[in-house]
């Protein structure tokens, strides 16, 4: 009887002590990105996962997965590392509580963790100011791990601090301290011979973040277990890029502590960003990779990134060196354009010619990537200057528009990337854009779905400020002020039909906070209306107008503020509207926002 493939056992499970887990990350004999990846744990994590360790309460499964091995030209096979499929962020911790590692969190900021231990309770703490004074705490564990310290000294030590403590207690708990480093740890082995897709699944089922970390997170470790072909360069310039565009001083920091690494190109081509403070686009290590893979390989799928890099041959599905060469060459070709300053800063002057003038703009991180996608692609192809900034600014905001980078998106940037591949850019995304960009999109979809929200932070109500921006409209009833200095100054969004009015008269949040009652304000407007109706103060507008004393804005003449009125879709029934009409004016307005975001798109 011959077992199906599938039947057969894809793993295997031991115990091993911590002490080994962490002296195979130090000998690279697992591959593992290094601690400048942000951890996203808090420090309360951390002080858990110790205490958990220590009272003997199960912390997971580490699953690794051995490289598969790659056909050499000469016939042989070449041995792989072994991969940190699932336990990093664990790892992560007890590097930076038992080693003393610094980590990156997730503002890209370089600190220690640091958790106290409370002999005499058995008790771990984050470490503070407080903790860090008060003599029955150890306030660092990691300085008895780090050195040539062992219990007894370490209790001997604290004994004489602490002269009222119960010895016995004492040495019992420092002991335990000092035998978490035996604690044993589950260590489930994927089967070498399994293949990439099977590797894949397994990593996206156990990991709870999601698919697009977690496939991101597998191709870095791919990455950095390679030497043969300068992965751990590769996955250094991606960590280091992605850091220094949040964080422009750590360029500072990796000059002075990696030195190998910046006699690199790599280097010499991100050193720009040292002195760059624009956070328009702050791309992580997910966006990096998806983005230089996306324009190399003219595939969507990160799990086909790791099969490549791996010498993955989809037609005989075995592994050869060749391909994984010219994977990596082309990863690092699509790296070094994702990092040049021309093609990052002209991409950027493209999204701020579309009117997307703030990251709070900018709602979806894959929508700025798949239009990067396209510029270099474009850009790689010789097309011309002219279409190409068209095509960018049209691509983005269809893409938003019709929520093309959300959901399942990989597919779907998967079947655009195959599509685009040697055809006419220009004639594609017209073809996309008669199919998704319909006279119903714009005449129902779009006003009567979309703009039916309550979310401020909705893409449709980005894309009508964007809008707003490029015509260079000014805020409501404000005459010198635009919509864009108020977006740029943080300025207010306010309710054209007051907040205060609205509850007032019984409404609920989700009634009253809707995108059609929303208006770029100055704060003193807003003030001086206050929870009046528009019936009211608009009344007084008007009185303004016609020689009254100014007190809502400086608009002094009807022409202009009709203007006004014009340039932020507001009907001029406004006048006379009280709560009775407040539903039917929703309706319009929406329809004129919808309006005025088609006659924007065809500029773009």
């Amino acid at each position: 009887m011959t077992v199906s493939p599938s039947l057969t056992q894809k793993y295997n499970v031991n115990q091993q002590p911590i002490e080994n887990i962490l002296a195979w990350v130090r000998s690279g004999e697992i591959a593992i990105p290094e601690i400048q990846r942000p951890f996203v744990w808090d420090r309360s994590g951390v002080r858990n996962l110790m205490d958990s360790l220590f009272n003997g309460y199960p912390i997971g499964y580490i699953i690794v997965w051995k490289n598969p091995d790659v056909r050499l030209k000469d016939g042989s096979l070449s041995s792989g590392k072994k991969i940190l499929i699932d336990g990093q962020q664990r790892v992560t911790a007890l590097r930076a509580a038992i080693n003393g590692e610094y980590v990156v969190n997730k503002s890209y900021k370089r600190i220690r963790i640091k958790i106290a231990f409370n002999p005499q309770e058995g008790k771990f703490e984050v470490q503070t100011p407080v903790i860090r004074k008060d003599k029955v705490w150890i306030p660092d564990i990691s300085e008895l791990f780090v050195g040539n310290g062992n219990a007894f000294t370490a209790i001997s030590s604290y004994l004489t601090s602490n002269p009222e403590a119960n010895q016995q207690a004492v040495i019992q708990t420092i002991t335990a301290l000092y035998d978490l480093m035996k604690k044993p740890v589950g260590v489930i082995e994927l089967a070498p011979d399994l293949d990439i897709e099977t590797v894949t699944e397994i990593f996206i089922r156990i990991n709870s973040k999601g698919v697009e970390l977690s496939q991101a997170d597998f191709a870095m470790s791919k990455i950095a277990a390679n030497e043969t072909y300068g992965g751990q360069d590769l996955r250094k310039a991606i960590d280091y890029f992605s850091h220094l565009a949040v964080a422009p001083e750590y360029y500072e920091y990796v000059r002075d502590n990696d030195k190998e690494f910046a006699k690199t190109d790599y280097f010499a081509k991100m050193s720009w960003l040292k002195d760059e403070k624009d956070d328009l686009y702050d791309p992580s290590y997910t966006d990096m990779l998806r983005v230089s893979f996306g324009s190399e390989f003219n595939r969507g799928k990160l799990a086909d990134l790791v099969s490549l890099l791996s010498g993955r041959n989809f037609e005989t599905r075995t592994f050869e060196e060749e391909i994984a060469e010219r994977s990596f060459d082309k990863l690092k070709d699509g790296v070094m354009k994702f990092m040049n300053e021309t093609n990052f800063k002209r991409f950027l002057m493209i999204i701020r010619s579309a009117g997307f003038i703030d990251p709070a703009m900018i709602r979806s991180s894959n929508a700025v990537n798949f239009a990067y996608l396209v510029y270099l692609t474009l850009r790689t192809n010789g097309t011309e200057a002219a279409k190409i900034e068209s095509y960018v600014r049209r691509w983005f905001v269809l893409t938003i528009l019709t929520g093309r980078a959300v959901g399942s998106f990989e597919s779907q940037f998967d079947y655009d990337l195959k599509r685009m591949a040697g055809v006419d850019f220009g004639e594609y995304l017209q073809s996309i854009e008669s199919a998704t960009l319909t006279e119903g999109y714009w005449e129902v979809a779009l006003p009567e779905q979309h703009m039916d929200s309550s979310v401020r932070s909705s893409p449709y109500f980005q894309v009508f400020l964007a809008s707003q921006v490029k015509a260079r409209d000014k805020g409501f009833l404000s005459r010198d002020i635009t919509v864009a200095d108020l977006i740029m100054h943080r300025g207010d969004i306010h309710h054209l039909f007051p907040r205060k009015y609205l509850a007032n008269e019984g409404l609920k949040r989700g009634q009253y906070n809707q995108i059609a009652n929303y208006v770029y304000m100055q704060q003193e407007i807003n003030i001086q209306i206050g929870a009046q109706s528009p019936e009211v103060y608009f009344r007084r507008i008007l009185d303004q107008i016609d020689g009254g004393t100014i007190g809502y804005g400086a608009i002094n003449n009807r022409q202009e503020l009709i203007e006004n009125l014009r340039q932020n879709c507001i009907p001029e029934s406004i006048f006379d509207l009280t709560i009775d009409q407040y539903q039917d004016f929703l309706v319009e307005r929406r329809k004129l926002m919808s309006e005025k975001i088609h006659e924007y798109y065809k500029m773009l």
